[in-house]
């Protein structure tokens, strides 16, 4: 397993919310963190059928064109009774004409689950797969996930994406109702987090 052994690390999604998150996993190892807008990189096409995949396009395609450490993340919810969709494709189904609209896309999934006329409750989970890549080539692999529940209506308005209807394992509300902190502590991505740095940062 290779270390992180720099000052600087790119993370390479143009999504703030995500970024956020991530700086604040990495405040306590004294990283500067930077985001892929800061240094006007495109975001690839992902054309990978699994988050590993995506990751990896995303976290080379960074560190290749800046020189830097980077970091990306794939992340997505998987429901159960629907296949295990949306899945890699969990943004993709909140593209619009006019950007991203994730209360169409829970509302989408809500449908296909009433569709489905499959038994509550729904099971679910939020998947997150990290690559840690170096310019030279190389990467670490780390994956997190966290287990819940699609419930709907939706509730709350923290956290991003399908927060509002995902309820984890041993909680009574949701993440779009939970603090940030409290999320960042239990969330796929802190979980998977929680892997990167003991295996790279410690």
């Amino acid at each position: 397993m290779r270390k992180f052994a720099d000052d600087t690390l790119l993370v390479a999604t143009h999504n703030r919310g995500k970024l956020e998150e991530i700086v604040t996993l990495l405040a306590p190892y004294g990283v500067r963190v930077i985001g892929a807008a800061e240094r006007g990189l495109p975001e690839p096409s992902e054309t990978e059928t699994t988050f590993v995949g995506n990751a990896r396009i995303k976290a080379h395609a960074a560190a290749r064109a800046s020189g830097l450490m980077s970091l990306s993340d794939d992340s997505g919810i998987v429901i159960d009774a629907l296949g295990g969709a949306p899945g890699v494709y969990t943004a993709d189904w909140a593209e619009t004409g006019n950007g991203r609209d994730f209360v169409l896309a829970m509302t989408r999934a809500h449908d296909m689950l009433i569709a489905s006329k499959e038994p509550q409750p729904w099971t679910a989970r939020f998947c997150c797969t990290l690559v840690l890549a170096w310019p030279d080539g190389h990467d670490e692999v780390f994956e997190g996930t966290v287990e819940g529940w699609f419930v709907w209506p939706m509730r709350g308005d923290q956290g991003h994406g399908y927060d509002p209807i995902f309820q984890p394992l041993g909680h009574d509300i949701t993440f779009g109702e939970m603090d940030r902190w409290e999320k960042n502590r239990i969330s796929h991505r802190a979980d998977a987090f929680q892997k990167m740095v003991k295996a790279c940062f410690g």
